[in-house]
């Protein structure tokens, strides 16, 4: 009996030290990408309307940075995928959680379609949005409340639609 009940006691321990471990490592990557934001400039609307404005005030900076972006994800990626394809656990003992769906179809395409004229009109997507809020604008805010209340609509549809 003792020795089931200290047995149940450390499982909990570890369990609580990788939830911890977790965590660290979600603020970690949430500060990385913050900073990346903040260096990069992408946290100004301003930055993303300008690369939209070809015969304007056009600032190709954008463009570089997603092609960063695009040259690091790759890789990371198909590593990760190929961790999958392993039955491999993530870096921090998690089960691999990839997308099997690689199917182009409407749903995709609006979602898209929307993403991106809310994004040029607003000059935010969610996370510039999120780190925003810091400044107290109140258009970020409302900025923000519109993007929770479509996230929860489009919740809503699909529970509905089953």
């Amino acid at each position: 009996m003792q020795s089931k009940q200290s047995e149940m006691q450390s499982q909990q321990a570890m369990n609580a030290m990788k939830n911890v471990n977790t965590s660290v490592f979600a603020l970690a990557a949430g500060l990385v990408f913050g900073l990346g934001l903040i260096l990069s400039g992408m946290g100004n609307p301003a930055k993303v309307q300008n690369f939209l404005d070809i015969w304007g005030l056009w600032d190709p900076s954008l463009g570089l940075v997603m092609g960063g972006a695009i040259a690091m994800g790759l890789p990371a990626f198909a590593w990760a995928k190929a961790r999958a394809a392993r039955k491999q656990a993530a870096l921090l003992g998690e089960p691999m959680q990839l997308p099997d769906n690689t199917r182009i179809d409407k749903r995709l395409l609006t979602g898209s379609a929307l993403f991106g004229v809310g994004w040029g009109l607003a000059g935010f997507c969610p996370g510039p949005a999120l780190m925003n809020l810091s400044t107290l604008q109140p258009e970020v805010w409302l900025f923000v409340a519109a993007m929770l209340l479509g996230m929860a609509l489009q919740y809503l549809w699909d529970k509905h639609r089953g």
